[in-house]
């Protein structure tokens, strides 16, 4: 099956364009979530006097959930037609909004201290089910992603396979584990009921840029500017502890993604983490002291482990990153949009596309743009192409250059040189 749609069965199946081709887009980092009041009916009665105190108390810090536009996390209507206008049929849902009891959306907040497990844990279910619900909405468009706390891994157990039930076929939300955090970092053992059901049921681990940060990072200017730096570091970790805990070892079919963390440093990591493997190997050298017991465990190097079990959600690309698509595997990338993120390439994801991938081939770009996450997620390519006919951009408008990047965007996708020596 292909996901590059035609106009006719007769049109040319090579890379060179024809007018009616058209390329279907499946975003894998997408965001939706209720707004605060739409979460309460799917808490137990239990909470609801809590939740009525929290929710009146509750001052939201992030612009793009306070403004007008916030609709579009739970606005299925408007979410369709925006992305249709945009050219993207399908999408991967991360949350975004608050959920009850967090201090800030669960991409960035911190591990619940003991006291608070029990209501964080009931507003992550809140969501879950308000998310099955809405997900239900487009089922064939919404891959919903479950999410997950690592306190009781029983519980998550059970929520995992309550979400494959429910048709959150876009997998679980790995949390990071923070330095310092009192949990087990996900190296451990103690983690392997939750590899073990998500191969069991071909659910996908996903690990959005923003995992496992730690909670006691300062609001001082520097302290801001280096925590945009650091940021993707330490969501990176999770990738290694999977490989080196022997999570990828035991459990060979086991599907992680790591999601809007750039693309760029992949083969360098690789580079760096097969040097480590191989040194740890070598009982002479002192690296072997460190690593040789974990390393005795496992078949693979991480390279190896990485072609086999990761991928990666490369939201908006880069054209720079867009030219290491080899190094890191063409067939690993999926293309994000970062719906509805004010740093995302909606509504301008063909101008995007044109400014970082116009010189890609055209089974490469579909690759990137639909068939992996298909196959990676379990999305419908037949019950998306009737909308591809009718939406995705043409292969011949994204092969064309892009001159003047578009007024009002600050998506990255739209980087230069010359922007940055503006600065």
């Amino acid at each position: 099956m292909t996901a590059t749609i035609h106009a006719s069965a007769d049109e040319p199946t090579t890379d060179e364009p024809s007018a009616g081709d058209r390329y279907l887009i499946i975003s894998a980092d997408g965001h939706a979530g209720a707004n605060i009041a739409g979460y309460r009916s799917y808490l137990p009665s239990r909470w609801h006097d809590e939740f009525d105190a929290w929710a009146a108390a509750y001052v939201n810090p992030f612009a793009d959930l306070a403004a007008a536009d916030a609709d579009r996390n739970w606005n299925h209507e408007r979410r369709l037609a925006e992305l249709e206008a945009d050219g993207v049929v399908a999408e991967v849902l991360y949350p975004n909004t608050v959920p009850p009891f967090f201090p800030s959306g669960n991409l960035l907040a911190p591990a619940p201290g003991r006291d608070d497990q029990d209501r964080r844990w009931a507003g992550l279910q809140a969501h879950n089910r308000w998310l099955a619900d809405f997900c239900a909405l487009a089922p064939t468009r919404f891959g919903g992603i479950a999410q997950i706390l690592l306190h009781d891994v029983d519980a998550a157990v059970a929520e995992i396979r309550w979400a494959h039930e429910h048709d959150l076929f876009g997998g679980i939300m790995l949390p990071g584990v923070a330095p310092g955090s009192g949990l087990e970092p996900l190296h451990s053992e103690v983690y392997d009921p939750i590899w073990s059901v998500c191969e069991e049921l071909g659910v996908v681990l996903n690990q959005h840029g923003g995992a496992g940060l730690p909670a006691d990072i300062g609001m001082d200017a520097a302290s801001r500017a280096v925590l945009l730096v650091e940021l993707p570091i330490y969501s990176h970790r999770g990738m290694w502890h999977l490989m080196f805990g022997g999570a990828f070892e035991r459990h060979p079919a086991l599907k992680f993604v790591l999601t809007e963390q750039g693309t760029g440093w992949i083969p360098g990591a690789l580079r760096s983490l097969d040097w480590f493997a191989g040194r740890m190997r070598i009982e002479a050298a002192a690296e072997y002291h460190f690593g040789g017991e974990a390393m005795s465990k496992l078949s693979l190097t991480p390279s190896e482990y990485f072609e086999r079990n990761c991928w990666v959600g490369a939201s908006f690309i880069r054209r720079v990153e867009c030219e290491q698509r080899d190094d890191i595997g063409v067939h690993k990338i999926m293309w994000g949009t970062d719906y509805p993120h004010s740093e995302g390439t909606t509504p301008f994801t063909r101008e995007a596309l044109r400014a970082s991938c116009h010189d890609v081939t055209r089974s490469d770009l579909q690759l990137m743009l639909g068939t992996t996450a298909a196959e990676v997620y379990g999305f419908d390519l037949d019950a998306l192409a009737p909308i591809a006919r009718r939406v995705g951009p043409t292969v011949s408008e994204l092969q064309v250059p892009l001159d003047a990047y578009p007024a009002g965007s600050t998506c990255n996708a739209f980087d230069s040189t010359a922007i940055v020596r503006s600065w």
